[in-house]
């Protein structure tokens, strides 16, 4: 029983099921310049519109340094990952390494943390995709119900954070909540509240991933360039505004306030190991994948630097504890139209995130199917668009 339980795969094994699927598996189209797009719209996303703000207010501008050491630490996992995808190209991403170094039972733990890890991240992302997708229709004068555009568990949560405390304990989420909840039509007496622009989002994406990888690659090089051109504007943009004194002092509140932004600061580079589940469909994996997950370190890097130091350069740090700080310095120096196109930026950014991450999950759970830890639907590639098409449908049900 131990036997089963810790036995191992060879990658020798791994790679010759995976070639047993030629002709009917997936389709080697990425190269290098499609596997960084892919990466820098997973990591790119909602972060540098809103929690680089909070990370400048707390750190100063000395969080742009914390930018650089945060990258720094990032590269040796992403050296990690570059060795294993090139000594494994196969779309299982940590799952397969950990099948190869330790065994069956490690491999399919790590395996459902991953799935539950996009689970997750994929319903935040179209919960606060959602969020800024309103926001941004507000701005331009239309309006959505607070019932079509909310989580019942949000709803819920405010009427009882009502009923316990009252009206005063209630923030301004908690009355948005309980607004949809009031409004909200009725069937048999119960509130019917969900969130639409979510679900519609959630089900496009699901079906950009199912019907081609290329599909999916030209969106998000697509995306990834009118975000990275606008990230660019802000900041030649930003440098006519800076004023040198609102970098001094550079670290205005000592070592304790810059490592007090570490989690947001980390929390910006997440993404880019998932460009790994896509080994199966590089042109040339050994090669590609490890050079892919260096320049997207380097590329967002660059950026975040660059982004953190306009910021802090335009207006004292002590303004930057706001939701959309971009949107805020231009505002500030009066480029109002600027906080428009922002806007609309951030819902571009985090919706490539959405795809990137919808495009991993189901890879995982065919590699698992593959290696008969799934039921073998799973592992199911459609005949004409080369994707693993029952795992997309039930990823973009879940």
């Amino acid at each position: 029983m131990s036997h089963r339980l810790f036995r191992k795969k060879s990658v020798d094994q791994i790679l010759h099921d995976t070639q047993k699927e030629e002709g009917t598996g997936l389709a080697k189209v990425l190269g290098v310049t499609d596997l960084v797009s892919l990466g820098i719209a997973a990591i790119v996303g909602a972060g540098i519109f809103s929690t680089i703000g909070l990370a400048s207010y707390e750190g100063g501008p000395a969080v742009s340094l914390l930018f650089v050491f945060t990258a720094f630490a990032c590269v040796f996992t992403a050296l990690a990952y570059a060795q294993f995808a090139s000594t494994v190209p196969v779309s299982g991403s940590a799952y397969t390494y950990a099948y190869v170094a330790f065994g069956e039972l490690f491999a399919w733990i790590i395996g459902w943390a991953l799935v539950l890890e996009y689970a997750v991240s994929n319903t935040v992302i179209a919960i606060s995709w959602s969020q800024y997708f309103v926001s941004m229709l507000e701005g331009f004068g239309l309006h959505i119900p607070a019932w079509l555009s909310m989580a019942p568990g949000y709803a819920y949560d405010a009427v009882e954070k009502m009923n316990q405390h009252g009206a005063a304990a209630l923030t301004a989420i908690d009355q948005h909540g309980l607004d949809a909840f009031n409004n909200a039509p009725r069937i048999g007496g119960l509130p019917i509240i969900f969130d639409l622009p979510a679900g519609v989002i959630t089900f496009l994406v699901t079906w950009l991933v199912y019907i081609g990888i290329i599909e999916s690659q030209k969106a998000s090089m697509i995306m990834v360039m009118i975000k990275v051109a606008i990230i660019l504007a802000v900041i030649f943009g930003g440098i006519f505004f800076i004023k040198p004194e609102n970098w001094t002092p550079f670290a205005p509140n000592g070592l304790k306030g810059v490592l007090g932004s570490v989690a947001a600061v980390f929390f910006a580079f997440i993404g880019f190991d998932s460009i790994s589940t896509t080994a199966e469909e590089c042109k040339n994996p050994q090669r590609d994948l490890p050079k892919a997950m260096i320049y997207c370190l380097l590329i967002c890097t660059v950026l975040y630097v660059a982004i953190t130091l306009v910021l802090t350069g335009m207006v004292n740090y002590t303004e930057l504890n706001v939701k959309d700080p971009l949107a805020f310095v231009f505002k500030y120096v009066g480029f109002d139209h600027m906080a428009g196109i922002i806007s609309v930026t951030s819902v571009i950014a985090i919706t490539s995130a959405l795809l990137v991450y919808q495009l991993a999950q189901p890879r995982i759970w065919m590699t698992m199917s593959r290696d008969g830890l799934l039921w073998k639907k799973f592992a199911t590639i459609h005949p004409k668009y080369k994707t693993p098409s029952f795992a997309t449908i039930v990823t973009g049900l879940v």
